[in-house]
Parts: structure tokens; C-alpha cells; sequence
């Protein structure tokens, strides 16, 4: 089964990311794979503060995950997995897709502020001739109508 590998962070365009990622799946007997990465910087504290918050981390993550997951599952038909991992974005995404031959297109949402589309989609932008998958850039604000219409 080809699964759409999507990131989960606080960013407004990962809504997006995410129905673009479950209606495709829907619509072509796929699956989504959703990854979030914790930063290794968030636990530079002593051994015991750095799990608690390693933890606490793990335990957002979970209930963001939850939200879109009950979305897929309700709306699209479409049971999604949760992959953490902890590191660089960029170098966990990457690591992800060689990690898991099921993956066949990355989903990512782009930002509309002046700042641009944002770290993840340019840095991977970058060094998109070098992925091994096709990678999808979803603009934060195509709205949910045009996304149906698309997917």
C-alpha cells in the first residue's frame, strides 16, 4: 500500500497538509503515515527535567494526533499512524521516507505569511531532485472546497 507521509507541528498550513493527505489516500486506496518530530533542543536540561518534558512533548503530540486522526477515520475512511521521532525536521523527514518503502509521496503545507512557505518546505525544497518520493506542497490557504475538488 503506497501511504502519504504528512507533518504534524503547530503550523496553520499543516491542516491542509492533512486533508490533502487523507482525501488522496481515500481516493486511492492509500494510507497516511503522520510524523512529528520533537527538536533535540527542547530537552537540553538535566536527565530528569529533559524526560519529563520529553514526555509531556510525546503526550501533545498525541492529542493533536488524535484530533486528525478522528477526522480521517469519521470523514475519510482512512486510519492513519503516528510516527514521533526526535532530531532535526528535515533530517527525521528524510530519514522517515528511507525508512519505509510504503511511503510514495511526502505532503507538506506551505505557509502564506511574508516569511514564505516556511523552514520545512524550503529547506526540502531544496534538495527535492535528491528525494526518492515525489513531494506535494500544499498552499496553506486553498480552501477546503477546492481541495475536494482537487484530490
Amino acid at each position: 500500500m503506497r501511504k502519504f507521509l504528512v507533518v504534524l507541528d503547530d503550523s496553520r498550513e499543516c491542516l491542509n497538509a492533512m486533508r490533502f493527505a487523507a482525501m488522496r489516500a481515500s481516493h486511492t486506496g492509500g494510507g497516511v503515515a503522520i510524523l512529528s518530530v520533537i527538536p533535540p533542543d527542547e530537552f537540553n536540561h538535566w536527565i530528569g527535567v529533559g524526560n519529563v518534558m520529553r514526555e509531556e512533548a510525546r503526550e501533545r503530540i498525541h492529542a493533536h494526533f488524535e484530533v486528525f486522526a478522528k477526522w480521517m477515520r469519521d470523514k475519510q475512511g482512512i486510519d492513519p499512524e503516528l510516527i514521533i521521532r526526535e532530531g532535526q525536521a528535515v533530517d527525521e523527514i528524510m530519514a522517515q521516507v528511507h525508512d519505509d518503502p510504503e511511503i510514495g509521496v511526502l505532503v507538506l503545507g506551505a505557509g502564506t505569511d511574508k516569511k514564505g512557505p516556511g523552514p520545512i518546505v524550503t529547506q526540502l525544497s531544496r534538495n527535492a531532485g535528491n528525494l526518492p518520493i515525489p513531494m506535494t506542497i500544499v498552499p496553506g490557504d486553498l480552501s477546503k472546497e477546492k481541495l475536494e475538488a482537487i484530490t
